[in-house]
């Protein structure tokens, strides 16, 4: 069929490349979703930059998000330089880079681990599976699919070093496994995956006993290796377990250093504060369950959604008990299969690489995740994808079977995906479902009522504001929207105090901002333009570069009759993001300094931005009266 392995290699990494971009590509015309995209992208000032000396700093030095991971920062901003915020330019990078994950995965298992199609297999589940969603088709987690190019690329180079010991490769691991970390400390265990990787599929572990082989029958007596011809010839030289672990250990330090920086900057950052509220006991049951979830996912990928709440105490003991039964069979089973090392290597990756985000350290108030599974589904994709025809084989069925039972699998998972994928078109079709598949949801309650006050559907969003409120009391987004609504209908003074309450449930920076600069905006409807100015500081002590504060600022000061200050916070800014409608109000600062040059270049450059200027005009007029 094929005149040359290398023919064979580059016409299956294509079929994977087309497969992949035809299932997801109809997400270049999706917009971004209100949850996260605007703080990573749409609303942040230093993204939209673009690739500048002074967001390559920000992106080293800045803690926001609660991560630490500067090569997403600028990975997003490279966007904003090529696309701008158009989000069908975000979405397609995501996809290309989930496409070039398949190709990857599926070269570096048939080049260590042999057989072509078993390692194709691998690489179209991972590529076509509905739990991936999430991962392409969110804008804000590109973090997920960029992390895993590293760590896919850091696998590579690994094999390399494995095969030759080259100093040159492992220096080069030890950078690519650095750059994973910088994308998100998700690739930590690496160091580990790479001890399990030496066990099977690279046969580096000698541990001074028969180390089994790779196929063959289901059965107690150990069956002779296939062979795999054209499929692996490379050999990798053994070595006793402490050697391998010992040399290991530089990239052990980058996972410690790397947990430490994340503990420290997801607590500063606030993210951790709601894991707080769940003790010990709680979070390792939801832990045990939520293995257990992931499995159904693998299997029944059905009701998926971006956020599952967290349970807290509400777990029977009778789920967790069954959960931890099926975690303890499913190990005493791989590893009483030991002549099958890929299931234990599969099922231990599995376990393995979901330990930092199964929640035993609890990270916001998610009980499990979709993109949490992106890495560590490999580990089942391989399992099945080498296990079934082994065991095809221990039973006699014929090998062409299995080609159009799996091409059915394929193509069961592509529709499904390109279902969930229907759901990431709006905001208003994600949280729609989100409520309808995960019951009592704060966080989509609040997402849902946020989508329909985008639509102008002011009143049919409060009672998804009041619903979030009702099932989590304190859950400060449903209290800032409330208030917002209390604000809009006039009920100023109520607004006022749900403000503040609000500053009082939460540490989150950017809600924070928010609640201050409502609250300024508040104060200046009161006329209390002393109070406005001092939220306008506080919200500009915590994002001094916030533009919507430094035009409450700048309002507020016009009304106190400080035309000079007011033109400064108009300046600063236009600065940061210029408006028609913040020009104009800099040119009336302006004006009433008797600055006429600089008011009537203000005014151009209103008239530049605007599309409607009487428009632009009735909103600024409107604003500098309140």
């Amino acid at each position: 069929m094929f005149s040359s392995p290398e023919k064979r290699t580059f016409v299956l990494a294509l079929f994977l490349v087309v497969a992949t971009l035809a299932l997801y590509n109809g997400v270049g015309r999706y917009p971004f979703i209100n949850f996260d995209d605007n703080r990573y992208v749409t609303e942040n000032p230093q993204v939209r930059a673009g690739l500048t000396a002074g967001t390559l700093r920000w992106a080293f030095t800045t803690t926001t998000e609660s991560n630490w991971h500067p090569l997403t920062w600028l990975s997003h901003a490279l966007d904003c330089q090529l696309f701008g915020t158009n989000a069908g330019g975000h979405h397609y990078v995501n996809v290309l880079l989930h496409a070039v994950n398949a190709v990857l995965l599926f070269l570096i298992l048939q080049r260590a681990a042999g057989y072509p199609w078993r390692s194709l297999m691998a690489a179209l589940l991972f590529a076509v599976h509905p739990v991936n969603v999430e991962s392409v088709a969110w804008v804000a987690e590109r973090k997920n699919v960029l992390s895993m190019l590293f760590f896919l690329l850091a696998l590579m180079a690994y094999e390399r070093y494995a095969k030759q010991q080259s100093g040159a490769c492992y220096l080069q691991l030890l950078g690519l496994f650095a750059c994973g970390l910088m994308a998100k400390p998700m690739v930590i265990t690496l160091p580990f995956v790479l001890l399990l990787w030496d066990y099977w599929p690279l046969q580096r572990m000698n541990l001074g006993t028969d180390r089994g082989t790779s196929g063959g029958k289901f059965v107690g007596q150990r069956a002779a290796r296939p062979s795999r011809t054209d499929e692996q010839s490379n050999h990798y030289p053994s070595r006793p377990l402490p050697r391998l672990i010992l040399e290991k250990l530089p990239l052990f330090a980058l996972s410690a250093i790397s947990a430490v920086i994340t503990m420290k900057v997801q607590n500063a950052g606030g993210a951790m504060n709601l894991g707080q509220q769940f003790a010990l006991a709680p979070r390792v049951e939801n832990a045990l369950l939520s293995y257990v979830g992931y499995l159904r996912m693998a299997l029944w990928p059905a009701g998926l959604a971006p956020f599952y709440p967290h349970p807290g105490s509400s777990l029977g003991s009778g789920r967790v008990l069954l959960a931890t039964g099926i975690l303890i069979a499913g190990t005493v089973a791989v590893i009483r299969a030991h002549q099958r090392q890929y299931l234990l290597v599969g099922w231990f990756w599995f376990l393995g690489t979901l330990v930092p985000m199964i929640g035993l350290v609890q990270v916001g108030g998610q009980a499990m995740a979709d993109r949490y599974a992106y890495l560590p589904f490999v580990g089942l994709f391989v399992m099945a994808c080498w296990g079934v025809p082994d065991f095809a084989r221990a039973v006699r069925v014929p090998a062409w079977w299995l080609a159009p039972a799996g091409a059915m699998v394929v193509l069961v998972l592509m529709l499904l995906t390109y279902r969930q994928l229907m759901f990431w078109k709006s905001d208003l079709a994600l949280w729609s479902r989100t409520v309808a598949v995960t019951g009592p949801n704060f966080v989509a309650q609040d997402n849902l009522g946020n989508a329909l006050v985008a639509e102008g559907r002011i009143e049919e969003a409060l009672p998804h504001f009041e619903a979030a409120a009702q099932i989590y009391p304190q859950d400060p987004v449903a209290w800032l929207n409330i208030a917002t609504h209390n604000q809009l209908s006039g009920r100023i003074s109520e607004a006022i105090g749900q403000f503040q309450a609000v500053l009082t449930m939460t540490s989150d920076t950017a809600l924070r901002t928010q609640a201050l600069e409502n609250l300024g905006s508040a104060y200046r409807q009161n006329r209390d333009y002393t109070q406005a100015r001092q939220s306008y500081e506080s919200a500009l002590s915590i994002s001094p570069d916030d533009s919507r504060a430094l035009v409450g600022m700048g309002l507020a000061s016009l009304k106190s009759g400080d035309s000079a200050g007011a033109a400064a916070s108009f300046t600063r800014a236009m600065e940061i993001q210029p408006t028609a409608v913040g020009y104009l109000l800099l040119q009336e600062a302006l004006e009433k300094q008797g600055e006429t040059q600089k008011a009537e270049a203000a005014h151009r450059q209103a008239q530049a931005l605007a599309r409607d200027m009487d428009s632009a005009q009735k909103t600024a007029d409107l604003l500098s009266t309140q």
